[in-house]
């Protein structure tokens, strides 16, 4: 009889071996595939895009915080021009909660060596480093990594993320001054629609309504394209992100990150933008035109620290 037993013993002392190795030649299967997909992917865009990259010191937010600053740029060739669009992702990676600020461009502010101006003009003097100083000085918060998309790029992004089109509740008719035709209510846009959606600023709110869509073209891009449940798609939709991007964002963090958003562990975001409400007024600026001047800096400032924590 222990004989017997000792045979059994050694059968499924054999089968589970045998379990176990299969299981990581298919891991490693699976990670070779990963990094094939990803590499492709990337090789791809980058050959498309030409996206140059910035020097850019970053620094670190107190506790388990990522900030991201993110850069919407409408540059052509060698002409980097201002930053159309400009944003802060911010991320727990403990609570797993994302948040999302617009800065506003005309939003009047000091810029490092340069003086006063719209923000938007500190990316056309000195790039993403610039802006990240800037959004120091007079916030108070720091930045560890950007990202610039170019607007050439961002439909592709979108259709790699979304090839079946992105659902938006259009919140009017818009064709002013954009390439589409776009009208009010509940459809699904690809890339290309979706940016012209996002940029449209041609009706009487102006800039406040086109910071509103921006943020929900990112929440409708965060809740569909990403909630696709197959970590698969990761290596290659990292690829293509970074391939029509220029960003200093390590791959490790890219790929944690976009795991949490696709097995759904992440929260509803929350949104926030500056200038503050009833804190900011019009005002006309030789040398800068039409800008968005802050009655109170400091409380600005400590709004936007509060809003992420």
């Amino acid at each position: 009889m222990a004989r017997h037993s000792q045979k059994r013993k050694a059968r499924k002392g054999r089968i589970f071996v045998t379990i176990l190795v299969a299981l990581l030649i298919l891991v490693g299967v699976v990670a070779v595939i990963g990094y094939f997909q990803y590499q492709s992917s990337l090789k791809e865009a980058q050959n498309d895009s030409k996206l140059k990259e910035y020097k850019f010191n970053g620094v670190k937010a107190d506790g388990d915080a990522i900030n991201v600053l993110l850069i919407g740029s409408d540059s052509r060739g060698a002409d980097q021009g201002r930053s159309d669009s400009l944003m802060i992702a911010h991320y727990n990676t403990k609570t797993n909660t994302p948040k999302l600020v617009s800065i506003m461009r005309d939003t009047y502010v000091d810029i490092p060596g340069h003086g006063k101006n719209k923000i938007n003009a500190a990316y056309s003097y000195g790039g993403p480093e610039l802006v990240r100083q800037t959004i120091k000085e007079n916030f108070g918060v720091d930045v560890e990594y950007y990202v610039v998309a170019n607007f050439e790029g961002f439909p592709k992004i979108v259709d790699t993320l979304a090839p079946e089109g992105i659902k938006i509740n259009a919140e009017k008719d818009m064709s002013k001054n954009i390439d589409v035709s776009i009208k009010k209510g509940e459809q699904v846009m690809d890339g290309k629609t979706l940016l012209q959606y996002a940029r449209f600023r041609k009706d009487a709110e102006g800039d406040f309504g086109r910071i509103r869509r921006q943020q929900q073209v990112l929440e409708a891009l965060k809740e569909q394209a990403l909630d696709v449940g197959d970590v698969t798609k990761i290596p290659d939709v990292i690829g293509k992100l970074q391939g029509y991007s220029s960003t200093n964002i390590p791959n490790g963090t890219l790929m944690s990150i976009g795991a949490d958003f696709l097995l759904g562990k992440t929260k509803t975001m929350e949104k926030f933008a500056i200038p503050v409400e009833g804190k900011w007024h019009n005002e006309r600026i030789e040398g800068a035109g039409s800008v968005l001047r802050l009655d109170d800096m400091a409380a600005n400032a400590q709004a936007l620290q509060d809003f992420l924590k």
